[in-house]
């Protein structure tokens, strides 16, 4: 019984003149939509975050956001903007690392930044140590 409905919607698809149509079905199209990007953003304001959150919502960039104009400019809006990337990055589960003073760069879920720790110089021992 449903067997013959679904055939009979099948075939109501098919040309009045008898003929089967086909229809072409690229199945590597989606593939290339869903290739990794590494895209590089300045952030000169606040307002510049909504690309780069818009971006990483997508799920296929891995962002480099150089923030040093905003950083001179005002470092309360820079506090602000590296907050709301934070939140939106452990929301979509991704990583994010500072590099130096003035990159951040953010992955998304399936991408992982290796964070090595930072040895500094051993200082001269005295005598006493």
């Amino acid at each position: 019984m449903v067997f013959d409905k679904i055939k009979k919607a099948f075939s109501d698809s098919i040309g009045e003149g008898g003929e089967n149509e086909y229809i072409e079905i690229d199945l590597e199209q989606e593939e290339k939509d869903k290739k990794v990007k590494v895209q590089l953003f300045k952030l000169k304001n606040y307002d510049d975050i909504t690309e780069i959150l818009n971006s990483l919502r997508e799920g296929f960039t891995i962002a480099i956001i150089d923030m040093k104009v905003l950083r001179q400019k005002d470092p309360i809006e820079l506090k602000r903007a590296v907050s709301k990337i934070k939140k939106t990055t452990d929301a979509l589960e991704g990583n994010i690392a500072g590099f130096e003073e003035n990159i951040i760069i953010v992955t998304p879920s399936f991408a992982t930044i290796h964070k090595q720790p930072i040895f500094q110089k051993d200082e001269p021992r005295t005598k006493f140590d």
